[in-house]
Formats: C-alpha cells, structure tokens, sequence
C-alpha cells in the first residue's frame, strides 16, 4: 500500500509523517535530490507475534506501507497541485493534513482549499488528453478512443461540478484506464486532523463535525498529535507505552491511521505460517481463495487445488495447527472461498 501526504503550507505533514514513519530504516528514505521523501514501515497487527511463537520460524514477515511526503517549499495554487499529482501518480489513496492548532482555524475551509486546487489540476489533465483525443477521433474513427473520450467527457463534467471523481461509479476497465493518469480526485482520502496536545477533550467532537460536514463524501477522518506523536515515535517500546497510557490513547498514530486506511480502501489481512516464514498478505475485501493464492504466488492460483483454513482465534486457541486439526476446526475450501480478515491459510496446488 502506497500512501501520499498532502496538506496546506504549515498543517504539520512532515510532523504527521514523521510520526507514522519514525520507525522506518534510514536506508530506506529517497535517494538524494528527489522532490519527496520515501520510508516504508511495518503494518502493525498484534496477531502476527503469536503466531510466530507458535512457530518459531526463520523469518518473521509482516505487511509493509509506504509513505511519501513531498517537499514543495515555496510552492503555492495551481503550481503547487499541479507538482502533487506528478508526485502523488503512483499513490493508492491520500493522506490529507489539516492543521488544527492555534485558534484562528479553519480546518473545513483548508481541506477545501486544496481540494479544489486538486480538482482544477485533474481538470487540466483531462482536458488535454481530451483535446488530444478528439482530435485523433478526426484522423480514424476508433472504437477504444471513442470510449476513451465518453469517459473523459464525463470526467470532465463532474470535475466543472466540482465534484472529485472518486464520487463516480467507474467499471474495472475505466479506473485501469484512468490510473494511468494518476488523477488525485479520484484516489481515496484520509483526512488526518493534526491536533495540539490541548485540544485532546475535544478530539472526538472536532472529527465528528468534520465528518457531519463532509457527509456526501467519502473520506475517512482521523485524529492524530502530530508533534507530540512524533516525539513518543522516538522513544523505546515500552516508554512510548507509558507516554500513551498518559496522553489517555489506547493506540498509536500509527496504529489508528493503519486500521482507516484498510478500512477506506476495503482490505483485510491473511496470514501464511511454517517453520521457515510466518507472514501477513493484505487483499482487498471479498477476494476469493484463489485469488489469495495469487497474491503469494501466481503459480499457486494457476495451480490452485484446495485452501486448507483456520481462523486466526481458533489457531491460537488451539495451540498449534495439529490440536487444531484433531478439534476439527480446520476447514477445506475452494478456490471461491470468500477469504475472511484474520484467516490461516495453507494452499495445496500443483502446476
């Protein structure tokens, strides 16, 4: 999972991104020059250490995210969108920083402001490839371009609306088509409220207005202290433990940020475990066993015999895949199987 960081000149997203990212290896950070900086970190899921235990493999992998802040220093309007969508292309969904911090805020109007900078940016990009495309129309009459130009017609209507083409209802061929375009409306958003450690006793309210607020859209909203977060980001394991406890938070950042974003973008987790690897895959909601297999290797959904599985609990219950199997909670399924958060699974192919 790939995700960018955008806010207003001083929200506080390098605060924020240092915060979820404190964790990542130094080696891997951008290459010197580049216009952002990239760490990946480790998804955090308390399932995967007992899993380990039970079986003391070789290698512990979890899910990864990456995270890109880019750096637009002196950057404003238009100029300043325009450079997020060349920098965000690749992004699965966006993480926006809204500073609330001081009290002359707005932090309604500053989501707004830069969205509606993004919207004029997609707009530019959609009228060119239009302009492009219509006149190709007029050379030869062809089939993919004529639906290339209906689809960015409707592109077009809806961003003149000013409504983010994440809003639109697009087939699987017409979102492949438009990824190449690497449009910031349509990916999914994150809103991360960036809050002064004040302003905790009203943490709940201010997210639940800003939700109120944005009801016909479908950004997820999170609360987050960016600057004090990012300090605790620094501390060993069990001080950071204690400065939470004492803030009143029952998670981390990075914690809250991971459980919305698999939330937003509709995924789940699956886990694979032997003496050799214990590890975490991440598959979109409602994706069949087959297509799980897929994820580990595109042999093993070609070769796709059966999927042996056990949920999470059950396993762990148990106390290893054997006293398992003798309770009979370990199950036979299919290649249709709907693969459910939290599942074990073993698969048995042959190519």
């Amino acid at each position: 999972m790939h995700i960018g960081i955008i806010g207003r000149p001083s929200c506080g997203k390098t605060t924020v991104f240092r915060a979820l990212t404190s964790a990542a290896a130094p080696a891997q950070t951008s290459r010197a020059g580049s216009k952002s900086d990239t760490r990946v970190v480790q998804v955090p899921d308390a399932r995967l250490q007992p899993l380990a235990d039970l079986y003391n493999p070789r290698k512990v992998t979890p899910a990864v995210m990456s995270f890109v802040d880019p750096v637009l220093t002196g950057q404003t309007g238009a100029h300043f969108a325009e450079s997020l969508l060349t920098l965000m292309r690749d992004a699965d969904a966006l993480a926006h920083v809204v500073g609330v911090f001081g009290d002359d805020v707005d932090p309604l109007g500053d989501f707004n402001d830069l969205n509606n900078e993004i919207l004029l940016a997609d707009l530019a990009v959609v009228e060119k490839r239009l302009e492009r495309v219509t006149k190709d129309l007029g050379k030869m009459k062809r089939a993919d371009l004529q639906r290339e130009q209906q689809l960015l017609r409707s592109c077009q209507e809806a961003l003149e609306a000013e409504r983010p083409l994440r809003r639109l209802d697009f087939s699987e061929g017409e979102r492949k088509l438009l990824r190449g375009f690497g449009l910031l409306s349509s990916k999914a958003q994150l809103v991360v409220l960036n809050l002064d450690e004040d302003r905790r006793p009203d943490a709940a309210a201010l997210a639940g207005d800003f939700r109120e607020s944005r009801a016909d859209d479908d950004v997820q909203v999170i609360t987050l202290y960016g600057q004090i977060e990012s300090e605790m980001a620094q501390l060993d394991a069990e001080a950071a433990r204690l400065f939470q406890q004492d803030l009143g938070l029952q998670e981390s950042g990075l914690d809250r940020f991971t459980r919305a974003s698999y939330q937003l973008l509709g995924l789940c987790s699956f886990f694979t475990v032997s003496e050799k690897e214990v590890r975490t895959w991440t598959i979109p909601h409602g994706a069949v066993a087959q297509q799980a297999a897929g994820v580990i290797h595109s042999d093993m959904a070609r070769g796709f015999i059966r999927a042996e599985v056990i949920p999470y609990d059950d396993l762990e219950a148990s106390g290893s895949m054997a006293k398992a199997r003798e309770a009979g909670k370990l199950r036979i399924e299919g290649k249709t199987y709907p693969v459910q958060d939290g599942d074990v699974l073993t698969i048995r192919f042959n190519v």
